[in-house]
Protein backbone atom coordinates (compact mmCIF):
# COMPACT_ATOMS: atom_id res chain seq x y z
CA UNK A 1 0.00 0.00 0.00
CA UNK A 2 1.24 3.42 -1.03
CA UNK A 3 0.78 6.59 1.48
CA UNK A 4 -1.67 8.55 -1.08
CA UNK A 5 -3.93 5.18 -0.39
CA UNK A 6 -4.16 5.44 3.27
CA UNK A 7 -7.58 6.21 4.88
CA UNK A 8 -5.31 8.96 6.88
CA UNK A 9 -4.01 10.55 3.90
CA UNK A 10 -2.51 13.34 3.81
CA UNK A 11 -2.06 13.89 7.44
CA UNK A 12 1.37 13.62 7.70
CA UNK A 13 2.86 13.25 11.44
CA UNK A 14 7.04 13.14 12.65
CA UNK A 15 8.89 12.97 16.07
CA UNK A 16 9.36 16.29 16.56
CA UNK A 17 12.23 15.65 19.21
CA UNK A 18 14.24 13.73 16.55
CA UNK A 19 14.21 17.01 14.15
CA UNK A 20 14.81 19.65 16.39
CA UNK A 21 18.61 19.41 17.11
CA UNK A 22 18.98 19.06 12.62
CA UNK A 23 16.56 21.59 12.37
CA UNK A 24 18.76 24.21 14.97
CA UNK A 25 21.68 23.26 12.51
CA UNK A 26 20.20 23.90 9.23
CA UNK A 27 19.12 27.51 10.73
CA UNK A 28 22.39 28.43 12.28
CA UNK A 29 24.04 27.08 8.98
CA UNK A 30 21.11 29.19 7.05
CA UNK A 31 22.06 32.43 9.33
CA UNK A 32 25.62 32.26 8.62
CA UNK A 33 25.50 31.76 4.81
CA UNK A 34 23.22 34.81 4.45
CA UNK A 35 25.19 37.20 6.89
CA UNK A 36 28.13 36.86 4.85
CA UNK A 37 26.14 38.11 1.97
CA UNK A 38 26.41 41.35 3.72
CA UNK A 39 30.12 41.33 3.10
CA UNK A 40 29.90 40.67 -0.20
CA UNK A 41 28.81 43.76 -2.05
CA UNK A 42 26.75 44.11 -4.72
CA UNK A 43 28.35 42.79 -7.41
CA UNK A 44 29.58 39.81 -6.00
CA UNK A 45 26.04 39.20 -4.60
CA UNK A 46 24.80 39.49 -8.37
CA UNK A 47 27.64 36.95 -9.62
CA UNK A 48 26.85 34.30 -6.67
CA UNK A 49 23.26 34.12 -7.33
CA UNK A 50 23.87 33.37 -11.10
CA UNK A 51 26.55 30.87 -10.11
CA UNK A 52 23.48 29.65 -7.79
CA UNK A 53 20.92 29.55 -10.42
CA UNK A 54 22.97 28.00 -13.11
CA UNK A 55 24.40 25.33 -10.86
CA UNK A 56 20.66 24.33 -9.59
CA UNK A 57 18.81 25.07 -13.34
CA UNK A 58 21.47 22.04 -14.75
CA UNK A 59 21.52 19.53 -11.71
CA UNK A 60 17.74 19.60 -11.38
CA UNK A 61 17.66 18.65 -15.40
CA UNK A 62 20.83 16.33 -15.02
CA UNK A 63 18.66 14.17 -12.16
CA UNK A 64 15.82 13.78 -14.71
CA UNK A 65 18.93 12.68 -17.50
CA UNK A 66 18.90 15.81 -19.53
CA UNK A 67 21.45 17.86 -19.64
CA UNK A 68 21.63 21.35 -20.70
CA UNK A 69 24.33 23.89 -22.17
CA UNK A 70 25.76 25.56 -19.13
CA UNK A 71 26.59 28.79 -20.99
CA UNK A 72 23.02 28.30 -22.77
CA UNK A 73 21.61 28.44 -18.65
CA UNK A 74 23.96 31.00 -17.69
CA UNK A 75 23.58 33.56 -20.26
CA UNK A 76 19.63 32.93 -20.07
CA UNK A 77 19.51 33.84 -16.13
CA UNK A 78 21.87 36.46 -16.60
CA UNK A 79 19.32 38.69 -19.17
CA UNK A 80 16.79 37.88 -16.74
CA UNK A 81 18.42 39.16 -13.80
CA UNK A 82 19.90 42.21 -15.61
CA UNK A 83 23.48 41.09 -15.32
CA UNK A 84 25.79 41.78 -18.48
CA UNK A 85 28.05 39.04 -19.53
CA UNK A 86 30.82 38.91 -22.37
CA UNK A 87 30.38 36.78 -25.01
CA UNK A 88 26.77 36.20 -24.58
CA UNK A 89 24.82 33.70 -26.49
CA UNK A 90 21.26 33.26 -26.97
CA UNK A 91 19.45 29.58 -25.14
CA UNK A 92 17.32 27.16 -26.73
CA UNK A 93 13.54 27.39 -26.04
CA UNK A 94 14.09 23.95 -23.73
CA UNK A 95 16.58 25.79 -21.11
CA UNK A 96 14.36 29.54 -21.63
CA UNK A 97 11.42 27.60 -20.11
CA UNK A 98 13.35 25.97 -16.99
CA UNK A 99 15.38 29.01 -16.57
CA UNK A 100 11.88 30.94 -15.88
CA UNK A 101 10.47 27.99 -14.06
CA UNK A 102 13.14 28.42 -11.62
CA UNK A 103 13.25 31.88 -11.13
CA UNK A 104 9.57 32.55 -10.80
CA UNK A 105 9.56 29.98 -7.96
CA UNK A 106 12.28 31.77 -6.05
CA UNK A 107 11.26 35.71 -6.89
CA UNK A 108 7.66 34.80 -6.23
CA UNK A 109 7.60 32.44 -2.92
CA UNK A 110 4.49 33.85 -1.60
CA UNK A 111 1.85 31.84 -2.47
CA UNK A 112 0.71 28.76 -5.01
CA UNK A 113 -2.27 29.25 -7.19
CA UNK A 114 -3.61 26.59 -9.18
CA UNK A 115 -3.26 28.00 -13.27
CA UNK A 116 -4.76 27.15 -16.42
CA UNK A 117 -1.48 26.50 -18.54
CA UNK A 118 -1.44 22.93 -18.44
CA UNK A 119 -3.93 19.95 -17.67
CA UNK A 120 -3.57 17.64 -14.93
CA UNK A 121 -2.91 13.73 -16.02
CA UNK A 122 -5.83 11.80 -17.38
CA UNK A 123 -4.55 8.75 -17.17
CA UNK A 124 -5.16 7.98 -21.15
CA UNK A 125 -1.38 6.11 -20.89
CA UNK A 126 -2.49 4.09 -18.03
CA UNK A 127 -1.27 4.28 -14.42
CA UNK A 128 1.49 6.93 -13.93
CA UNK A 129 4.62 4.49 -12.31
CA UNK A 130 7.72 4.82 -11.67
CA UNK A 131 9.69 1.60 -13.47
CA UNK A 132 13.01 0.52 -13.89
CA UNK A 133 14.12 -2.70 -15.44
CA UNK A 134 14.30 -3.97 -18.87
CA UNK A 135 11.41 -4.73 -20.84
CA UNK A 136 9.63 -8.15 -19.20
CA UNK A 137 11.47 -7.73 -15.84
CA UNK A 138 10.20 -3.91 -14.99
CA UNK A 139 10.32 -3.10 -11.22
CA UNK A 140 7.15 -0.99 -9.69
CA UNK A 141 9.06 1.30 -7.39
CA UNK A 142 5.40 3.34 -6.97
CA UNK A 143 2.36 4.26 -8.31
CA UNK A 144 0.98 7.61 -8.61
CA UNK A 145 -2.93 8.56 -7.50
CA UNK A 146 -5.27 7.59 -10.12
CA UNK A 147 -6.32 10.17 -12.17
CA UNK A 148 -9.87 10.51 -11.70
CA UNK A 149 -9.29 11.66 -8.16
CA UNK A 150 -6.23 13.39 -8.86
CA UNK A 151 -8.05 16.94 -9.56
CA UNK A 152 -9.29 16.75 -5.97
CA UNK A 153 -6.04 16.17 -4.56
CA UNK A 154 -4.49 18.90 -5.81
CA UNK A 155 -6.92 21.27 -4.51
CA UNK A 156 -6.55 19.78 -1.09
CA UNK A 157 -2.65 19.90 -1.51
CA UNK A 158 -2.79 23.52 -2.82
CA UNK A 159 -5.60 24.49 0.14
CA UNK A 160 -2.81 22.77 2.30
CA UNK A 161 0.36 25.06 0.28
CA UNK A 162 -1.31 28.26 1.07
CA UNK A 163 -2.69 27.76 4.34
CA UNK A 164 -0.87 25.24 6.65
CA UNK A 165 0.80 27.28 9.28
CA UNK A 166 4.60 25.87 10.27
CA UNK A 167 7.94 26.27 10.25
CA UNK A 168 8.89 26.84 6.70
CA UNK A 169 11.95 24.45 6.29
CA UNK A 170 9.99 21.80 7.49
CA UNK A 171 6.92 22.92 5.00
CA UNK A 172 9.42 22.37 2.20
CA UNK A 173 10.21 19.21 2.71
CA UNK A 174 6.87 17.83 3.28
CA UNK A 175 5.24 19.83 0.55
CA UNK A 176 8.78 17.81 -1.40
CA UNK A 177 7.28 14.62 -0.68
CA UNK A 178 3.39 15.74 -0.96
CA UNK A 179 3.66 16.58 -4.49
CA UNK A 180 6.05 14.49 -5.83
CA UNK A 181 3.66 11.82 -4.49
CA UNK A 182 0.64 13.08 -6.37
CA UNK A 183 2.77 12.74 -9.72
CA UNK A 184 -0.01 15.29 -11.09
CA UNK A 185 1.89 15.94 -14.70
CA UNK A 186 2.82 13.63 -17.47
CA UNK A 187 6.14 14.72 -17.55
CA UNK A 188 8.37 17.73 -15.65
CA UNK A 189 7.18 16.66 -12.03
CA UNK A 190 10.60 16.09 -10.53
CA UNK A 191 11.53 19.66 -11.80
CA UNK A 192 8.58 21.00 -10.77
CA UNK A 193 8.69 19.26 -7.27
CA UNK A 194 12.22 20.70 -6.56
CA UNK A 195 11.00 24.61 -8.03
CA UNK A 196 8.11 24.11 -5.26
CA UNK A 197 10.85 23.05 -2.61
CA UNK A 198 13.01 26.16 -3.79
CA UNK A 199 9.94 28.36 -3.69
CA UNK A 200 9.66 27.54 -0.08
CA UNK A 201 12.90 27.66 1.13
CA UNK A 202 12.83 31.46 -0.30
CA UNK A 203 10.20 32.30 1.93
CA UNK A 204 11.88 30.92 4.70
CA UNK A 205 15.86 32.95 3.73
CA UNK A 206 12.88 36.21 3.37
CA UNK A 207 14.46 37.29 0.28
CA UNK A 208 14.10 36.13 -3.66
CA UNK A 209 17.77 35.59 -4.61
CA UNK A 210 19.26 31.43 -4.15
CA UNK A 211 22.76 31.22 -2.80
CA UNK A 212 22.44 27.15 -2.17
CA UNK A 213 20.79 24.51 -4.45
CA UNK A 214 19.22 21.83 -2.94
CA UNK A 215 18.69 20.55 -6.67
CA UNK A 216 22.73 20.00 -6.71
CA UNK A 217 22.87 18.51 -3.41
CA UNK A 218 20.10 15.85 -4.33
CA UNK A 219 21.64 15.24 -7.89
CA UNK A 220 24.93 14.42 -4.94
CA UNK A 221 23.11 11.55 -3.39
CA UNK A 222 20.91 10.66 -6.06
CA UNK A 223 20.58 6.78 -4.83
CA UNK A 224 20.02 7.77 -1.30
CA UNK A 225 16.95 9.91 -2.30
CA UNK A 226 15.37 7.72 -4.81
CA UNK A 227 15.56 4.66 -1.86
CA UNK A 228 14.45 7.36 1.04
CA UNK A 229 12.05 8.70 -1.01
CA UNK A 230 10.62 4.83 -2.11
CA UNK A 231 10.94 3.76 1.06
CA UNK A 232 8.58 6.43 2.92
CA UNK A 233 5.86 6.39 -0.06
CA UNK A 234 5.25 2.63 0.58
CA UNK A 235 5.69 3.31 4.64
CA UNK A 236 3.15 5.06 7.11
CA UNK A 237 2.44 8.78 7.14
CA UNK A 238 5.33 8.70 10.13
CA UNK A 239 7.72 10.91 7.82
CA UNK A 240 10.26 11.55 10.40
CA UNK A 241 12.94 9.55 8.62
CA UNK A 242 12.09 11.27 5.26
CA UNK A 243 12.57 14.67 7.34
CA UNK A 244 15.59 13.85 8.54
CA UNK A 245 17.19 12.87 5.76
CA UNK A 246 15.58 16.38 4.02
CA UNK A 247 17.24 17.97 6.70
CA UNK A 248 20.67 16.74 6.41
CA UNK A 249 20.24 17.19 2.20
CA UNK A 250 19.25 20.82 3.09
CA UNK A 251 22.54 21.41 5.14
CA UNK A 252 24.65 19.87 2.85
CA UNK A 253 23.27 22.18 0.33
CA UNK A 254 23.87 25.22 2.38
CA UNK A 255 27.53 23.83 3.25
CA UNK A 256 28.32 23.44 -0.64
CA UNK A 257 26.86 27.21 -1.04
CA UNK A 258 30.35 28.28 1.55
CA UNK A 259 32.37 26.61 -1.05
CA UNK A 260 30.77 28.99 -4.08
CA UNK A 261 30.95 31.73 -2.00
CA UNK A 262 35.00 31.37 -1.21
CA UNK A 263 34.76 30.84 -5.66
CA UNK A 264 33.10 34.21 -6.35
CA UNK A 265 35.41 35.84 -3.95
CA UNK A 266 38.27 34.64 -5.27
CA UNK A 267 36.63 35.49 -8.86
CA UNK A 268 36.34 39.32 -7.49
CA UNK A 269 39.46 39.48 -6.30
CA UNK A 270 41.30 37.85 -9.42
CA UNK A 271 39.52 40.43 -11.82
CA UNK A 272 40.07 43.32 -9.27
CA UNK A 273 44.42 42.41 -9.67
CA UNK A 274 43.51 42.10 -13.67
CA UNK A 275 41.89 45.23 -14.62
CA UNK A 276 44.35 47.37 -15.20
CA UNK A 277 46.07 44.57 -17.84
CA UNK A 278 44.35 45.50 -20.71
CA UNK A 279 42.99 42.17 -21.55
CA UNK A 280 41.84 41.70 -25.24
CA UNK A 281 38.12 39.52 -25.83
CA UNK A 282 39.79 36.40 -26.57
CA UNK A 283 41.65 36.46 -23.30
CA UNK A 284 38.99 37.91 -21.15
CA UNK A 285 36.93 34.90 -22.40
CA UNK A 286 39.63 31.95 -21.88
CA UNK A 287 40.00 33.99 -18.21
CA UNK A 288 36.38 33.49 -17.40
CA UNK A 289 36.04 29.54 -19.03
CA UNK A 290 39.15 28.97 -16.30
CA UNK A 291 37.30 30.43 -13.74
CA UNK A 292 33.80 28.47 -14.13
CA UNK A 293 35.26 25.01 -13.99
CA UNK A 294 37.31 24.36 -16.96
CA UNK A 295 37.18 20.80 -17.98
CA UNK A 296 40.56 19.25 -18.91
CA UNK A 297 44.00 21.16 -19.03
CA UNK A 298 44.47 24.13 -21.29
CA UNK A 299 47.09 24.39 -24.14
CA UNK A 300 47.80 26.28 -27.09
CA UNK A 301 45.48 24.25 -29.47
CA UNK A 302 42.50 24.45 -27.02
CA UNK A 303 42.73 28.03 -26.81
CA UNK A 304 43.13 28.33 -30.20
CA UNK A 305 40.04 26.04 -31.01
CA UNK A 306 37.73 28.06 -28.04
CA UNK A 307 38.85 31.61 -28.91
CA UNK A 308 38.62 30.63 -32.73
CA UNK A 309 41.68 31.80 -33.47
CA UNK A 310 45.04 31.06 -34.83
CA UNK A 311 47.27 28.74 -33.34
CA UNK A 312 50.44 31.85 -33.54
CA UNK A 313 47.44 34.01 -32.29
CA UNK A 314 47.10 31.55 -29.74
CA UNK A 315 50.40 31.39 -28.32
CA UNK A 316 50.80 34.82 -28.38
CA UNK A 317 47.72 35.65 -25.93
CA UNK A 318 49.14 33.13 -23.30
CA UNK A 319 52.84 34.17 -23.59
CA UNK A 320 51.23 37.87 -22.83
CA UNK A 321 49.07 36.28 -19.75
CA UNK A 322 52.36 34.87 -18.72
CA UNK A 323 54.63 38.07 -18.68
CA UNK A 324 51.56 40.00 -17.09
CA UNK A 325 51.45 37.08 -14.29
CA UNK A 326 48.18 36.07 -14.68
CA UNK A 327 48.36 32.58 -16.39
CA UNK A 328 51.61 29.79 -15.70
CA UNK A 329 52.76 26.65 -16.98
CA UNK A 330 51.99 23.50 -15.77
CA UNK A 331 54.40 20.60 -14.14
CA UNK A 332 53.98 18.99 -17.95
CA UNK A 333 56.00 20.56 -20.59
CA UNK A 334 56.77 19.67 -24.07
CA UNK A 335 54.23 18.54 -26.41
CA UNK A 336 51.84 18.54 -23.13
CA UNK A 337 52.51 21.90 -21.94
CA UNK A 338 49.59 23.22 -20.21
CA UNK A 339 48.56 26.52 -18.27
CA UNK A 340 46.69 27.29 -15.71
CA UNK A 341 45.69 30.13 -13.64
CA UNK A 342 48.70 31.83 -11.19
CA UNK A 343 47.24 31.67 -7.41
Amino acid sequence: MYIHQRKEWPEFHWESDKLLGLLASVRNAQGRLLGRLEALGFENISDAVLETLTLDVMKSTEIEGEVLSREQVRSSLARRLGIELPNEIQSSRDVEGIVELTLDAAQNFRALYKISVGNWRDGSHGPMQVVSGSAGREKVHFEAPDASILPQMMNEFLIWYNTADMDDILKAGIAHLYFVTLHPFEDGNGRITRALTDMILARSDGIPQRFYSMSAQIMNQRKEYYEILENTQKGSLDITLWLQWFLHCLHGAIKNAEILFEKVVYKYRFWHKAKECNLNERQQKMINLLLNDFKGSLNTSKWAKIAKCSADTALRDIQDLIKKGILTKGSEGGRSTNYVLTE
